[in-house]
């Protein structure tokens, strides 16, 4: 369409970036608001599944991963003792590009901001929206310092926890506890690791991805029924002792090598999937806000990225309530596999389904993902 639009991106994350690059690039008047004053990203790394690579082209970042980032090819799965049980391959879906990677958030984080701000996108921090007027006509929004603004279009990017969604889909639903939790840290890549490794027993899984510069991204799934906080002076010992566990010579290793510079966090896993519809009147949710998934799968990030660059292709064809149900009903089926095929991959790690059913569901979404956008 030629008319220029005045939308509105909530959130600064990884979405709500690329929705920004995207939609200022095509001509549209963007403003990006970021409750975070530091626009921060926090974590420590992040798996990308191959098709990640393509949206890293389209938002032409992909060369400045290159210099920043690992990329890798396969994942190999292995018994607490060290023996690879299953090799699943991750072709290319990206000329100049692997199968999968890894990069620290940050890094990723500082990627994207820089190339928003390379774009005419009006970047608000340390400000959140407070208020939605949806009209047919438009949208006035106020924000929390008490001003206002005109908009054709509202994107709600602002992840799991969304004001956005509380806000204009009071009925949704809420992120639910999935009976898991990840521990994640930085550490030396180890020796003789290729690709994206890991351990699987019985409530525990280990894995290492590398992330650039001999370095590694640790992450390590844990059941617990309940949904506990764990003092962030526990963390670091809580890690070690449960990688203890596991006989494999490298997961030893990795343990004997946690230190205080090892960045450990710790996260309860939550996911939430919102029933159609993503939008309402001038207001429609993109990545975390309507279909947050689990881990399991290294494809949340990608997935929400991916929302951004269909709803900027939608945009640019038609008028916007056209283009918001075309949007929706391009993403609703990969999105949804990809939340509930994660979520059926953390029952059966804690012991309510087979080894072989897990390697035969992580194949299937690997090539559900490979399929186009």
């Amino acid at each position: 369409m030629g008319d220029k639009r005045r939308i509105l991106i909530v959130g600064g994350g990884f979405s709500g970036m690329s929705a920004a690059i995207l939609l200022a690039e095509a001509g549209n008047a963007v403003d990006l608001v970021e409750i975070d004053a530091g626009w921060r990203s926090y974590g420590a790394g992040i798996s990308l599944n191959g098709g990640i690579f393509r949206v890293f082209h389209r938002l032409g970042i992909l060369e400045a991963f290159k210099a920043v980032g690992a990329m890798c090819d396969g994942v190999e799965m292995r018994s607490p003792a060290d023996t690879v049980v299953a090799r699943l391959p991750t072709p290319s879906l990206q000329e100049g590009a692997t199968g999968n990677g890894g990069i620290m958030r940050p890094v990723l984080a500082k990627l994207l901001s820089d190339r928003v701000r390379s774009t005419a996108t009006n970047v608000r921090l340390g400000l959140s929206a407070t208020g939605f007027d949806n009209r047919d006509d438009g949208i006035t929004v106020t924000f929390s310092d008490g001003t206002r603004g005109e908009y054709d279009l509202v994107i709600g990017a602002d992840g799991l926890y969304s004001t956005t969604r509380a806000a204009v889909f009071p009925e949704a639903p809420k992120p639910r506890y999935v009976g898991q939790a990840v521990w994640r840290a930085v550490l030396p890549l180890p020796e003789g690791i290729e690709t994206v490794t890991m351990w699987i027993g019985s409530k525990l899984k280990y894995g290492v991805n590398g992330v650039s510069d001999g370095r590694a991204y640790l992450f390590v799934t844990e059941d617990r029924p309940t949904n506990d906080r764990i003092p962030e002076g526990a963390q670091l010992e809580m890690l070690r002792e449960l990688l203890q566990r596991f006989p494999a010579k490298t997961v030893q290793e990795i343990a004997a090598g946690l230190n205080p510079d090892s960045q450990v966090i710790y996260r309860p896993i939550e996911q939430m999937l919102m029933p159609r519809p993503w939008h309402r009147g001038r207001v429609v949710l993109i990545g975390d806000a309507v279909h947050a998934t689990t881990p399991h799968m290294a494809a949340g990030a990608m997935i929400g990225m991916e929302d951004a660059v269909v709803l900027a292709d939608e945009l640019a064809k038609q008028d916007i309530e056209t283009a918001l149900e075309a949007f929706q009903n391009r993403r609703w089926e990969r999105c949804r596999m990809v939340v509930e095929n994660s979520g059926r991959l953390a029952e059966i790690e804690q012991g309510h389904g087979t080894q072989e059913e897990h390697q035969r569901l992580m194949g299937q979404t690997l090539g559900a993902l490979a399929a186009p956008i």
